[in-house]
């Protein structure tokens, strides 16, 4: 076991925040398929260390972007076989499924109604938008989504600095059925300063409802130490709002 994961596993509230949790819902394990793992031993690494902090579900979520990861659910479901084919034989008992991280770009427009979405508890479909400037189809896709009977999950919206001076930018997606999703990192400043602050107000405002990962590396575990120490954290977790449990 690796150092950092065995003093980790030491530190109680870090432990108590994976088994509070249950499951991490946002996350890219499958490997050589996006940004995530590159190898099937670097998957098992992050997933072995998933496990012993207490996770007892993960659902994977590999990039799905028209122009970039063209993935799809052929290819997303192939690499979950493999994947948990490897995770028996390593004995490692944890649940994985797989759904995936939508761009919110033209062409999943295009998808809604026509083409499978892959989906997690239910009629969920994680989505993320551009780091650079907002979809200008983001209503139109959420409009779809949920006349087709899902519920759109907007992943770590915390990280889109166009709306950092509006707060109520966020508020009005959450009213509109969106629920919204903040990644462990932000709330322990992995993103930087605008991602932790916005984090932390969107605890305040009780507009957070579930919390992920998000992890690429074995980096982004050893977050889940730092982010236990952290206010806003146990602000959320005895909100009661959260759902990663009933995952």
């Amino acid at each position: 076991m690796l150092a950092w994961l065995r003093d980790l596993l030491g530190n109680s509230p870090a432990v108590e925040l994976a088994k509070e949790l249950g499951c991490d819902m946002h996350s890219h394990f499958i490997p050589g398929i996006d940004d995530g793992a590159e190898t099937l031993e670097q998957s098992l690494e992050m997933i072995r260390a998933m496990q012993a902090l207490g996770y007892r579900k993960l659902i994977t979520t590999p990039h799905i972007m028209s122009d970039f990861y063209r993935n799809t659910p052929e290819i997303i479901r192939g690499g979950l076989a493999k994947l948990r084919e490897a995770i028996q034989q390593e004995g490692i008992p944890i649940e994985v499924e797989a759904a995936a991280e939508y761009y919110c770009d033209h062409a999943f427009e295009k998808m809604i109604g026509t083409h499978e979405i892959l989906t997690f508890s239910g009629k969920k479909v994680l989505m993320e938008l551009s780091y650079m400037n907002p979809s200008d189809n983001f209503d139109t896709v959420t409009f779809k989504l949920q006349t087709e009977g899902y519920t759109p999950v907007l992943a770590h919206p915390e990280r889109y600095p166009y709306w950092y001076h509006n707060i109520e930018q966020y508020a009005n997606i959450r009213e509109k059925g969106v629920l919204l999703q903040v990644n462990i990192g932000s709330i322990a400043g992995y993103y930087g300063t605008g991602a932790k602050r916005i984090a932390e107000r969107l605890i305040e405002r009780n507009l957070v409802d579930l919390l992920g990962s998000d992890a690429h590396k074995m980096g982004h575990i050893a977050l889940i130490e730092k982010v236990s120490k952290e206010r806003a954290l146990h602000q959320l977790l005895d909100s009661g709002r959260l759902i990663n449990q009933s995952l």
